[in-house]
């Protein structure tokens, strides 16, 4: 599959450069009539983003791709005010992962502690400049139909905005587990190597100090990110969970449920899977909405994996690239492009 994939999409594999490029080739028989109108698509692998913008502001790329950060999408803006620049919500949520077999985090009361220690607001302030949301599981609301409302999501445990309330009842979690001023707990916080990860972990590293914990940022290759998540091979960690679409079943049997393959710090309660069957089978959205509210709220409870934030991402293309759907509820729906063209 990794070098020779199939599928019945507008677009055939070409060729594979490690580390150089990807190429696409016309489907001719992709099952839209007269789609797609390119000959072609060629993804050039560039690991350093700076160098990435730079390459699209010399007009050598037609498109930005992966989802800019806020201030980056920024400086395309002004540096080239001809290209088309987009800031769309995406299914992605920023969270906190912590391994709980690894001593002292297989305490469930610190575990409590760290999430209390979360200031989602001053993350977004700095990440987004204001830009992003705070939501749970699901994607928030207005772009998330399964999203909870701002005061439902405040009254999970941990999701309050009284910072300062959850810090000291975090501080006296610590206190009681032998830790505080003159004896703090050092860790490291792993996270991939590319922005939209590092970026928010370094936040999170200040965050942490409140809590009497002094931690290290360990950036990992993307090549070893997801191999190191899934052998469990770190303590705590700052994770993306990217979501193809805004739909309960997807989110919670990918990520949630005893050995979903998405589940990387191996969370399980029989209990939450059978509230996840249930609302499954419900055929009333509404009577499904309160049903997926309470997995929300068990998952907030046990501590699975606090969603800190989610982030818009920027897109930008040349002025002449026509036809591409930028999509507000999945960070992969949009690039099909089976109805992109050049009008140059």
């Amino acid at each position: 599959m990794r070098q020779h994939p199939i599928g019945t999409g507008p677009f055939k594999f070409g060729e594979f450069k490690p580390n150089e490029s990807i190429k696409l080739v016309r489907n001719p028989d992709y099952w839209k009539l007269g789609r797609p109108y390119l000959d072609g698509a060629e993804y050039t692998i560039i690991r350093n983003v700076s160098t990435a913008i730079l390459t699209f502001l010399s007009g050598k790329l037609d498109i930005t791709f992966g989802g800019l950060t806020v201030p980056l999408t920024r400086d395309i803006i002004n540096q080239s005010p001809q290209a088309v620049c987009e800031l769309n919500p995406t299914n992605v949520s920023r969270n906190l992962i912590i391994n709980p077999d690894a001593a002292p985090f297989d305490n469930p009361d610190l575990r409590r502690a760290m999430a209390l220690s979360l200031d989602r607001q001053a993350l977004i302030d700095i990440i987004t400049q204001g830009k992003g949301n705070v939501g749970g599981v699901m994607l928030p609301p207005p772009e998330g139909v399964w999203g909870m409302p701002a005061e439902v999501l405040h009254a999970l445990p941990g999701y309050g905005p009284d910072v300062a309330q959850n810090r000291k009842d975090a501080q006296e979690i610590m206190r009681g587990l032998g830790y505080g001023p003159d004896k703090r707990l050092s860790l490291k916080v792993s996270t991939r190597d590319i922005p939209p990860f590092r970026d928010a972990a370094v936040v999170l590293l200040d965050q942490l100090k409140e809590i009497y914990v002094d931690a290290e940022l360990e950036p990992i290759d993307t090549t070893q990110w997801f191999p190191k998540v899934n052998r469990k091979d770190y303590t705590v960690a700052l994770n993306l969970t990217g979501n193809g679409i805004d739909e309960p079943d997807q989110n919670f049997y990918e990520n949630y449920v005893c050995g979903a393959e998405g589940n990387y710090n191996k969370y399980c309660n029989p209990e939450l899977d059978k509230m996840v069957d249930r609302q499954s089978m419900e055929a009333n959205q509404e009577k499904r909405k309160a049903m997926v509210w309470e997995i929300e709220r068990k998952l907030a409870e046990d501590g699975a994996r606090p969603i800190i934030f989610y982030a818009p991402a920027g897109n930008c293309r040349q002025p002449y690239v026509k036809g591409l759907t930028i999509m507000s509820n999945s960070i992969y729906n949009g690039w099909r492009m089976e109805d992109v063209w050049l009008d140059k």
